[in-house]
């Protein structure tokens, strides 16, 4: 048979190779392969050269999806030629310059007659897995693939650089199982991961497996330090069973099971080094469905990648492709995904010398952005694009438009979370000004923009003017609005806090009392909005002893978060601490060793077992057991935490990088009792909820200075500080509120620096502040004689 030659010419920029893996399911595996290659070779007018390679020799499929005859050559015959070309060269065992032998023997075995194109309306070229004749099978079960590894180990990563020069995508369809074909599949090929299981904790287990190997043999071998970014990909979800497929994905807490999604999550973590990881956005656009077409591998009609409605499977394929297109890593949204692609694509053309018409739309995407970065506390990532959004704007459209002045508005709020009170005060005067020269003093904008200056205010310790400022706010509101109007109580509650952060608690409780009945009123008692205030007062209330309201306020709030929000969700944490705090200053020890139970389980399946927070909520539960005269649970727990930590010191901890997302800080307290729009403490009292400096050197002025410290990268000047800040700030005459702040801070610089030994052991020296309070609560007395 003759056989037609390729003609492709080199790429500008080399392409990417993804292998295709699965412990079982092949079937699955193979379809979302030939999926994804379909859709890749129709983009961009159909001109990206897309080559699949069917390394399934076991059970090949890819050509009968194809639907090419069965006698071309293919992967096995190429692999045996180049097996061949080195017994020719005579290679000896592996020596150093095994890279240069491979790319001699990959320029000596033309690769184009073991491909062929299989579409002639799209660029879709196939490597099938060999010519299937009557020998087909014995070659296939008897080629040693150890052995061509052993005699050239760079032969197939430089196998891959090879055809990713000539080929935009190399889509490897690996075998299932375990094998050495497996190995190279997943290990040595790609840059990137396509990992399907199925509803079953063996496909799991074993996709666990391979996919560790894989990461660990590249940490461990320099000449295969890659990066390798892993897209999981559920397949056969029964879509008609929501009950069924909510169990598969979530678990179920009440019978101890565990979901796919947290199980892939602490994989993750433990993959890539990274704190925090979430994949609610990835799942929710993410999942085969259980069809005809999945369980039987069908070939993907070609006709089917313009069915584009929310049941097709080329809905999830082009949405998988959202992420893998420009390698984004699973755990960032769908909707960052999307506008970083935007503000990609936005400034290249404007890199080209395009309209600067694009600049409008690509400081909205920026403000997008920013604001989906201020919602998940990626602070420094959202002052930059909102620096970037401002300064368009006000190129473009000036400092008095709406946008530029929405834009000013949002990153003054996040410099004065970040501490920078001068900037935020200097963007905020500014604004309000232009607020009242432009719409006019009783504005809603107006209203708004000296609303936050008055926040920065009595950050800053500035309170009289503060509260000067709040009162106009309040009367204008008032007069203009109403006294039971939404935006009203918006005002009287920023009044609250500054009172509060003032010291003035009795006035601060009052008119706390009075915005929570007015949002009860309006909204409902388990609005988001009424929850959060009744918060903050049940912290105020814990600062004035009033401790049996306190904790029924606070008992409250925690019930409505578990249930709207479910166990483990970071509010439903935040309100249980803050519950346990108050229980532990009523000495209620069966209460605290409650709550700590549900937070320790809750971080475990949220952050994993060996995660600092994790460590901490454990640590306190083992002193609480023990003070319960509970010898024998706190002596396994604290065994379990020791068992945990020996095999820590030995390992080494990828970092995460600066383009991972900021790991969520959960720390006892640290957010329970922040009041919103506190940042750091400022002042002069140091008895108020949020506190102040105790002097012009004290401790808040420290923090700040550590806060500025970790914002300039200064790690081994943080380290420092950090260590002798350790003991002050776990005084007992240090407010709650600074005391919290100054642990997370602390906490945040030891887990810059991957120190997993200081961690612990500033976790067990806040665990026994804590029990040195417990006892004194009770008069001096052992806790467990109560």
């Amino acid at each position: 048979m003759e056989i037609k030659r390729i003609t492709l010419p080199p790429l500008a920029s080399p392409g990417e190779v993804t292998t295709f893996y699965s412990f079982e399911s092949g079937p699955a595996r193979s379809m979302a392969l030939s999926s994804m290659a379909l859709l890749l070779a129709g983009r961009h007018n159909a001109t990206v050269p897309v080559l699949m390679i069917d390394f399934d020799t076991a059970a090949p499929g890819l050509h009968q999806d194809a639907g090419r005859p069965a006698e071309r050559p293919g992967l096995l015959e190429y692999f045996q030629a180049c097996r061949d070309h080195l017994r020719l060269l005579g290679r000896g065992p592996a020596t150093r310059d095994d890279a240069a032998l491979a790319r001699q023997v990959l320029d000596a075995v033309d690769w184009e007659p073991f491909v062929e194109r299989v579409d002639q309306s799209r660029p879709l070229y196939l490597m099938r897995a060999g010519r299937f004749d009557d020998s087909y099978g014995e070659r296939a079960d008897q080629f040693d693939w150890d052995g061509l590894f052993d005699a050239c180990p760079a032969l197939f990563r430089c196998f891959g650089d090879y055809l990713a020069q000539r080929f935009a995508h190399v889509l490897v369809d690996a075998p299932s199982g375990r094998s050495a074909a497996v190995s190279i599949c997943t290990t040595l090929l790609p840059r990137r991961l396509v990992a399907v299981f199925t509803p079953s904790q063996r496909s799991l287990d074993g996709l666990a497996g391979a996919v560790t190997r894989a990461i660990d043999y590249r940490c461990c071998h320099e000449d295969e330090q890659r990066p390798l970014l892993v897209y999981p990909l559920p397949a056969a979800v029964d879509s008609a069973d929501l009950q069924r497929r909510q169990q598969w994905r979530r678990g179920d807490p009440q019978r101890a099971l565990s979901g796919y999604q947290s199980v892939i999550e602490q994989l993750l973590r433990q993959w890539y080094g990274v704190a925090r990881v979430s994949l609610d956005s990835y799942f929710d656009e993410i999942q085969l469905q259980q069809i005809h077409t999945v369980a039987a591998g069908d070939a993907f009609a070609p006709g089917a990648a313009r069915d584009g409605d929310r049941f097709s499977l080329a809905r999830t394929f082009s949405t998988l492709l959202d992420w893998m297109s420009g390698n984004y890593f699973p755990w960032q949204s769908h909707a960052e995904v999307c506008l970083c692609a935007a503000i990609g694509a936005a400034r290249e053309r404007l890199g080209r010398g395009s309209a600067t018409a694009l600049s409008l739309p690509l400081a909205l995407d920026l403000h997008q952005l920013g604001v989906l970065y201020q919602g998940t506390g990626r602070v420094e990532e959202a002052i930059a694009c909102f620096e970037e959004s401002t300064s368009l704007r006000q190129r473009l459209l000036g400092d008095e438009h709406a946008d530029t002045r929405a834009s000013r508005a949002l990153l003054a709020a996040l410099l004065r979370q970040q501490g920078r009170l001068a900037e935020a005060r200097l963007l905020q005067e500014l604004l309000a000004d232009d607020c009242v020269r432009l719409l006019g003093s009783d504005h809603p904008d107006t209203l708004a923009a000296r609303a936050a200056l008055a926040a920065t205010l009595a950050e800053g310790g500035d309170f009289a003017r503060a509260l000067a400022l709040h009162e106009q706010l309040i009367e204008a509101s008032e007069r203009v609005l109403g006294c039971g109007h939404m935006l009203t109580l918006e005002r009287l509650a920023g009044q609250a806090q500054t009172l509060a952060r003032h010291g003035e608690f009795s006035r601060a409780r009052m008119v706390f009392e009075r915005v929570l009945e007015g949002r009860e009123r309006l909204l409902g008692g388990e609005h988001e909005d009424s929850l959060r205030c009744a918060q903050q007062l049940a912290a105020l209330l814990l600062e004035l002893g009033d401790l049996g309201n306190a904790r029924k306020l606070q008992e409250g709030v925690a019930g409505a978060r578990e249930r709207h929000a479910g166990p483990d969700h970071p509010a439903t944490m935040q309100a249980r601490e803050l519950l346990a705090e108050i229980m532990a200053a009523q000495s209620d020890l069966g209460g605290v060793r409650g709550m700590l139970e549900l937070l320790a389980k809750s971080r475990e399946r949220c952050l994993g077992a060996d995660h600092p927070d994790t460590i901490t909520s454990q640590t306190r539960l083992a002193s609480t057991l023990s003070e319960q005269g509970d010898l024998d649970a706190a002596r396994r727990l604290r065994q379990k935490l020791v068992e945990m930590r020996e095999p820590a010191r030995g390992t080494g901890e990828a970092p995460a990088r600066e383009s991972d997302p900021a790991p969520a800080r959960h720390g006892y307290g640290g957010e329970a009792r922040k009041l919103p729009d506190s940042g750091q403490p400022g002042g002069a009292r140091r008895s108020g909820i949020l506190d102040a400096a105790d002097g012009s050197d004290g401790l808040a002025h420290k923090l700040a200075q550590l806060q500025e410290l970790i914002d300039q990268r200064s790690e081994r000047e943080a380290r420092v500080l950090a260590d002798s800040l350790r003991k002050s700030v776990l005084r007992r005459h240090v407010p709650p509120l600074l005391r919290l702040r100054g642990v997370a801070l602390i906490k945040q610089v030891y887990q810059r620096n991957n120190d997993k030994d200081a961690l612990l052991a500033f976790a067990q020296d806040e665990v026994s502040a804590l029990q040195q309070a417990l006892t004194d609560a009770v008069g001096g007395r052992p806790v467990s004689a109560r």
